[in-house]
């Protein structure tokens, strides 16, 4: 191997599968190949639904065994969800899956003492009944809450078990809701306030920054030759995958695919307005000192949950049957908390439509258009609302992550947005990943020689608006019911 190209191990954790990559970088080069992936499944026991994290770890242990000799490790995952570990550092418990009904009702409880309008002030962080603020206070009472020494969110746990040493990644953290955005580090008074106690928390790291070397046990299982450093990376997927927008000097909204779907701007500070607030952006935070102000859309979970349901039918065949459904027949609102939890999604679905006074989806391929057809919809009107709310206008769209492989959905987004639309790439995540482990050791420049190496080396599919928006207007008001 080259001098100049090295090689580094991206562990991307998803709500549904986590993979190890390998990415070698170069000053031309940025390659990326699948060592090993694994199942994400959460377990139902009789206190609520968990994540198998032990799972995952030993999926991360195998994926860096596939892996082979490489220059650093970087983790990224998914959001607001935790660890907790004793004063000996053992693990209290599986951690609480999002999805869990614990936080149901209370929301309201925190408002009680910290009003919506002030903790969005404060924090920039749109309302999801699954916020780790939430999730703290519905625990507040708890046993294993009351013995914690230490709280380490997902990526950071399965950091701290690979080194022996603990942080707080920083993107990560911004989304618990007790992060100031505009100072990018805790809100001292909202925590004071809710009674929360931020000494549970890990030192803050930024992306870049080292969290250690692989412990000798690590190296041992997995056949490396130490010192093989952990580097932090933008540990929230969303955060990585935003970081691998391949964007250049355009003025770009963004699209990160996949169980959900993140929509919004990349900019230089948050847009902390009551207005912001009521449209339920988030503020969250990117590398450089970048936010992201972006909506929270159900996603594919919608398609992934209705294909389970029908038992896992041949998607291609199914996307192409629901090309050619009748457009726009049905819409829900794909930024629903009602289609937050599994199952009977189908039926939902047509419940939704049905009480809507819409026909109901009745095959799968309509079932399918209709899901297709609304995450266009909430793509469309994110992205209105963010450039209105931020006073900053766009010219393109760029769609990254697991639904640059849907056509359909691509197509619909840049119909329904009037944008053209460039898709790829699709392991954004693990690029960006990557690409934070690469500039952390002397390769790949700032964040925009980073997208100039993306676009030079990523294959990129671009989609043009066909006709123009009107009947998606006339869609989005029937569903607001105008």
């Amino acid at each position: 191997m080259s001098a100049a190209v090295k090689s580094y191990a991206a562990v991307d954790l998803g709500a549904s599968s986590g993979r190890v990559m390998v990415g070698r970088v170069g000053p031309d080069t940025l390659e990326l190949t699948e060592a090993h992936r694994f199942p994400n499944r959460p377990v139902r026991v009789p206190e609520g639904l968990r994540w198998d994290v032990l799972g995952l770890y030993a999926g991360v242990l195998e994926g860096l065994k596939a892996a082979g000799q490489v220059d650093s490790v970087g983790i990224d995952s998914w959001a607001v969800d935790y660890g907790l570990l004793d004063a000996d550092g053992a693990l209290l418990g599986n951690p609480v899956h999002y999805r869990d009904s614990r936080t149901e009702g209370v929301a309201e409880k925190v408002w009680a003492t910290v009003p919506a309008e002030e903790l969005y002030a404060a924090t920039g962080l749109q309302y999801a009944p699954f916020n780790t603020l939430y999730q703290l206070t519905a625990a507040r009472s708890s046993a294993q809450l009351s013995s914690a020494e230490r709280l380490l969110l997902i990526p950071d746990l399965l950091t701290y078990w690979l080194t022996g040493e603990q942080g707080t990644e920083l993107t990560n953290a911004s989304t618990t809701q007790l992060i100031d955005p505009r100072a990018r580090d805790w809100s001292y008074d909202v925590a004071s306030r809710l009674g929360i106690d931020l000494s549970l928390f890990a030192p803050l790291r930024r992306p870049g920054d080292p969290a250690g070397v692989l412990r000798d046990a690590v190296l041992e299982e997995t056949g490396l030759t130490g010192p093989v450093p952990v580097t932090a990376v933008g540990s929230h997927d969303t955060a990585s995958a935003v970081a691998a927008v391949p964007a250049g000097r355009e003025r770009f909204a963004y699209i990160c695919t996949g169980t959900w779907s993140l929509a919004g701007l990349e900019l230089d500070a948050p847009v902390l307005t009551e207005e912001s607030r009521t449209a339920n952006f988030t503020n969250e935070l990117g590398l450089d000192g970048t936010v992201r102000y972006l909506r929270n859309i159900m996603g594919l979970w919608l398609l992934q949950e209705c294909v389970r349901a029908w038992g896992d039918p041949d998607l291609g065949a199914l996307l192409l049957e629901a090309s050619k459904v009748e457009a726009l027949r049905s819409v829900v609102d794909a930024g629903d908390a009602a289609f937050l939890a599994p199952g009977r999604m189908p039926e939902r679905i047509a419940e939704a439509c049905r009480t809507s006074g819409q026909p109901e989806p009745d095959s799968p391929a309509e079932v399918t258009r209709c899901i297709l057809d609304s995450l266009a919809l909430a793509h469309r009107k994110a992205i209105q609302d963010a450039q209105r709310l931020a006073g900053h206008p766009v010219d393109v769209v760029h769609v990254v992550g697991g639904g640059t492989r849907n056509a359909l959905l691509c197509q619909l987004t840049a119909d329904a947005c009037g944008l053209p639309v460039v898709a790829g790439p699709t392991e954004a995540a693990a690029l960006g990943n990557v690409l934070v482990q690469a500039r952390a050791h002397g390769l790949a420049g700032d964040l925009a020689g980073m997208r100039r190496l993306l676009v030079r080396t990523q294959p990129l599919t671009r989609y043009e608006p066909r006709g123009g928006t009107e009947r998606w207007r006339a869609a989005q008001d029937r569903l607001a019911g105008d």
